[in-house]
């Protein structure tokens, strides 16, 4: 066994055998209600995790230090299926009906925070069950944040390579520089569910239904407790909650870390998070300006309201909803099909395109068509104050061409299996973007995807799964070049 390949299995089990343990919550909260089935399942599963993780971690520990890039790329997707494998453990063992598709389906869908869901009647659900969705929606939150600040910017993908929060590192200080930023992360992380769950419970909810939506909203995961996913919390006022938090998660985690050090300015200067504020608002005012027009809302919560919250959650890839918005006319359902692929910004919990990549291949057109004016001006490209090297931008249009080429991929694949051509595009979409519903009646944020068939649930899995991690960082273990010495 190679040292890169004892670290990766060592990183792993370590990860399987920490998550297992995390079952004993939700295990605790079915007990005390009296879902001793389901909290039957968490212990069992619990002990297997531990054992398989652990048996994993102790056959292959040792010193961990340097990892060449190939190996990084291996820990990551690694790590995510293996997470994603002892996840969907306890939901199989439930009794809640779930066979292993649906499991996969529903743990992938949480740790990824995508919010898609196979599982219908939430608001009867064991509680334990309800807390596990949302905890793992929260460690996927935690964990690719930290994937995006500390590994995506050293391996190269998708033009990340702009946002390195020092000059000079290299693949080979991939995992140190994890640890350092981790921590750091987790307190900011933390604190922002600490002060969203307080908030919620200060509305009038409930105190797990306030946790679950606290973890979920702060990941910009989308799972809710209640089949009304954030409807059934509107006359409490808890969604102007959300869409604070929503768009707290949706901004440079690496800024906050500047700003817990005294540097509050980025915040302010930086060209993600005024262009991200800038689509909300127009998204925003746009929406409303539709559904007023339609007369839709006359009732105590104002079209602001929905028409906010929902652009938001879409944009950020939440997924969570106050209203059926698939009723509001086919052009207001365009806009949501295209809201699936803005996404946030970059060392966010947020998923899609996100907002710098667009940033970036706008200036590059405008370079391009002020060359085809003056073909020997030289035109250097700034991003934020730093110079955008090429190298750089042909990694922003190569993801662009990766991520678009899947989709379309996906979309056709799925309408083969029978699916009609709007659920077919946002389902491919809605999964791809990690955003979790879709549009249509079936997979509409007033449905699930519990009708679909296994082989399109598979499909939509892998989705998520590619979605989440970049694309380009499974893709590339797929390429025989990558496993050759």
């Amino acid at each position: 066994m190679t040292q890169a390949l004892r670290q990766v299995l060592f990183m792993i089990g370590m990860m399987v055998t920490v998550l297992a343990a995390t079952m004993l919550a939700p295990a605790l909260v079915d007990f005390a209600s009296g879902q001793h089935e389901s909290a039957t399942a968490f212990i069992l599963s619990s002990i297997i995790g531990v054992f398989v993780g652990g048996a994993i971690t102790l056959s292959t520990r040792g010193p961990v230090g340097d990892m060449p890039a190939r190996g990084a790329f291996v820990l990551i997707v690694g790590a995510w299926l293996g997470l994603a494998l002892c996840a969907a453990l306890p939901l199989r063992l439930s009794g809640q009906g779930l066979d292993w598709t649906d499991a996969i389906f529903e743990a992938i869908s949480g740790l990824t925070t995508t919010g898609a869901t196979v599982i219908t009647g939430l608001d009867l659900r064991p509680p334990g069950l309800l807390l596990w969705r949302a905890i793992l929606q929260w460690i996927g939150g935690i964990g690719i944040i930290v994937t995006a600040m500390a590994f995506w910017p050293m391996l190269g993908i998708g033009g990340m390579q702009l946002f390195q929060l020092e000059t000079g590192d290299t693949s080979e200080k991939v995992l140190p520089r994890a640890t350092q930023i981790a921590a750091g992360i987790a307190a900011i992380y933390l604190a922002l569910t600490i002060v969203c769950f307080v908030a919620y419970m200060g509305t009038g909810m409930a105190w797990l239904p306030a946790l679950c939506h606290a973890m979920s909203t702060v990941s910009t995961g989308g799972f809710s407790t209640s089949d009304n996913s954030m409807g059934e919390y509107v006359h409490l006022g808890s969604d102007m909650i959300t869409v604070v938090f929503m768009i707290l998660a949706s901004l440079p985690f690496g800024l906050f870390l500047l700003a817990s050090r005294g540097k509050f300015s980025g915040l302010f200067r930086d060209a993600q998070v005024r262009g991200f504020l800038l689509v909300v608002a127009v998204a925003t005012i746009g929406l409303t300006t539709l559904i007023m027009a339609q007369d839709l809302f006359t009732g105590d919560v104002p079209a602001w309201r929905h028409a906010a919250f929902n652009a938001i959650s879409i944009i950020t890839g939440t997924g969570f909803a106050t209203t059926d918005y698939g009723q509001w006319g086919p052009l207001a359902q365009a806009c949501f099909f295209v809201f699936m692929f803005v996404g946030g910004c970059a060392g966010s919990t947020t998923c899609s395109v996100k907002i710098f990549r667009y940033q970036i291949a706008g200036t590059a057109m405008r370079r391009y068509l002020a060359r085809l004016l003056r073909p020997n001006a030289v035109i250097p490209m700034h991003y934020n104050g730093r110079p955008v090297s090429e190298s750089i931008l042909h990694s922003v249009l190569g993801f662009f061409f990766v991520f678009f080429a899947v989709y379309a991929a996906s979309a056709a694949i799925l309408s083969a299996m029978g699916l009609d051509l709007i659920t077919a595009l946002s389902g491919a979409a809605a999964t791809l973007t990690n955003v979790g519903p879709g549009l249509g009646s079936v997979i509409g944020p007033a449905g699930t995807f519990e009708p679909l068939s296994d082989p399109v649930k598979w499909v939509l899995t892998a989705n998520m799964f590619i979605g989440r991690l970049e694309v380009l960082a499974v893709l590339i273990l797929l390429s025989p070049r990558f496993w050759r010495p």
